[in-house]
C-alpha cells in the first residue's frame, strides 16, 4: 500500500491554498482529485456566470489576479484558468481524475487513515478533506409531486435559456444563483415565475467602493464561530457581476414583467400552493438595505473618509406593492421547467470516522476534528464567515498546515480513535 504523509481531498481553490501551504513548509503532500482542477466551476455554473465579487478580490495565497478592469467582474471560465494557472505555478502534485470512496483509521497498528480510491488504496497520516461546501443539491419534497414532463433541474445543472424546452420557468429559491438565473431568463424574453424567501440586499456599488469592499472594511467578513452565535450569522447579499454588475431587486424584477411568488407550500394534483409571504421578504430585503447603507456611513463619519468619497448614489427603494398570487396551475400557466436554487446539503457518507454531528455536519474547530490528524477545509463558516471564499480560503489552509508542521517537529504521539 502507498503511504503519502498528507493526502489532500480536492483540487479546487481550497485544495490548491492548502497545498500552496504545506509546500512552503516542506510537508510532503498529494491531492486526489475526481475529476479536473476546479470541476465545480467548470461544470456546475451557467454559461454566462460572472464572478461575484470584484476582480481585484480574486487571490490565492502569493497569488492575485485582478485583470484588466480590477473594479469589474470576471466570467466564470477564467476564474477556472486562475484557478488551473495557479495549481501549475506552485507545482501541486496533483491527482486528476482519482475517485475517493472511503475514508477510514488504518488497520494496522499506527496512527494512519486508510483512503479507498479507484486507483488503489493509500495510507495517510494526515488528511484534508477539501471538497467544499456544495456537494448535494437540495431540493424540498414538493419535487416529487410536481407532474410528469416538467424539466425539473438544479441550478448547477442550468446552461443557458436555449437548453430548457419552450414554455415558461419556474425558479425557486431567492439567493444569489436562483436571482440571477430568473433575471437571464426574463431578459431572454420567456414568462418566468420567481418563489422568493426572506433575503438580504445590498448595493452593488456605494460611494464609490463596491459592497464587497465595505463587507471587509466593516469587519463582516472576518466575523467568527467565537463570537458569532448561529443565529445572528449574516446571509450571503443578492449581488451579481452580470452586465458590469448591478443592484439585485426582486421589485425590480416583478416591475419588468417576471412574477414573483411566497415560499412553495406543496404541490396537488398540478397546483403549486405557495405562502403569502412575498411582501414580508421584500420588506426584509428593503430593511436589509438600508441597513447596509446606513452601516457604512456610519463608517465614513467614525473614520473621517467622508471629503474622498463621492455623494451617496443610492436612490430609495421602490416600496410598491407586489401583486402575487397563492395558488399556480402548472399547466394553465405553461410551465415547462422548474429551476430549483434552493441550496446544496454536505454529502460525507464516505467519511467512516466519529467527526460529525448527528445531522451529518462536521464537528471541527478551525478545521481540526475529533480524528487527529483529520481536517476539514473551505466550508461555509468553517472559522469565519469568510472562510468559503476564494479570497480567504488560504488563511484557513495556512493555520492547518502550520498544525500539521508542528505534530511533526514536536514528534506527538497521536492516540489513534480505536
Amino acid at each position: 500500500m502507498e503511504h503519502v504523509d498528507t493526502i489532500v481531498i480536492g483540487a479546487g481553490q481550497a485544495g490548491l491554498a492548502m497545498s500552496h501551504h504545506l509546500g512552503v513548509l516542506g510537508r510532503e503532500h498529494v491531492i486526489l482529485e475526481r475529476s479536473r482542477v476546479a470541476e465545480r466551476w467548470r461544470s456546475q455554473r451557467w454559461d454566462s456566470l460572472m464572478f461575484q465579487f470584484p476582480s481585484w478580490s480574486i487571490e490565492l495565497p502569493g497569488r492575485s489576479h485582478s485583470g484588466a478592469h480590477p473594479d469589474g467582474f470576471t466570467h466564470k471560465d477564467e476564474v477556472v484558468r486562475f484557478i488551473e494557472d495557479y495549481g501549475v505555478s506552485i507545482n501541486a502534485p496533483i491527482r486528476c481524475g482519482v475517485n475517493v470512496s472511503a475514508l477510514r483509521i488504518g488497520s494496522s497498528s499506527n496512527d494512519d487513515y486508510e483512503i479507498d480510491t479507484d486507483r488503489g488504496r493509500i495510507s495517510a497520516r494526515h488528511v484534508v478533506i477539501a471538497t467544499g461546501p456544495y456537494q448535494r443539491p437540495r431540493r424540498p419534497p414538493a419535487h416529487r409531486r410536481l407532474p410528469p414532463g416538467i424539466l425539473q433541474i438544479d441550478a448547477g445543472d442550468y446552461r443557458n435559456p436555449r437548453s430548457l424546452p419552450d414554455g415558461a420557468a419556474l425558479v425557486v429559491g431567492s439567493g444569489a444563483s436562483g436571482c440571477q438565473i430568473a433575471d437571464e431568463l426574463l431578459e431572454s424574453g420567456r414568462n418566468v415565475y420567481l418563489s422568493i424567501g426572506r433575503h438580504r440586499r445590498v448595493p452593488r456599488r456605494y460611494r464609490g467602493r463596491d459592497a464587497f469592499w465595505w463587507r471587509r472594511e466593516l469587519g463582516e467578513l472576518d466575523q467568527s464561530v467565537d463570537n458569532t452565535p448561529p443565529a445572528a450569522r449574516v446571509s450571503a447579499p443578492l449581488v451579481t457581476g452580470a452586465l458590469g454588475g448591478y443592484n439585485v431587486d426582486l421589485r425590480r424584477f416583478a416591475a419588468g414583467g417576471g412574477i414573483l411568488l411566497g415560499h412553495l407550500l406543496d404541490v396537488v394534483d398540478g397546483t403549486l400552493n405557495f405562502a403569502r409571504d412575498v411582501e414580508q421578504s421584500l420588506r426584509a430585503g428593503d430593511r436589509a438595505f438600508a441597513e447596509f447603507v446606513a452601516a457604512v456611513d456610519a463608517w465614513i463619519d467614525k473614520s473621517g473618509m467622508d471629503a474622498q468619497l463621492p455623494a451617496a448614489d443610492v436612490r430609495p427603494a421602490d416600496v410598491r406593492q407586489v401583486d402575487s398570487v397563492d395558488r399556480l396551475d402548472v399547466a394553465a400557466a405553461g410551465i415547462a421547467t422548474v429551476i430549483w436554487a434552493t441550496g446544496y446539503e454536505l454529502d460525507f457518507g464516505w467519511v467512516d470516522l466519529p467527526v460529525f454531528d448527528a445531522g451529518g455536519v462536521p464537528v471541527q474547530y478551525r478545521g481540526a476534528t475529533a480524528a487527529p490528524g483529520v481536517y476539514f477545509l473551505g466550508l461555509k463558516w468553517m472559522h469565519k464567515l469568510k472562510s468559503s471564499f476564494l479570497c480567504s480560503v488560504g488563511e484557513d489552509a495556512g493555520h492547518i498546515a502550520a498544525r500539521i508542521a508542528a505534530e511533526h517537529l514536536q514528534g506527538a504521539a497521536r492516540r489513534p480513535l480505536r
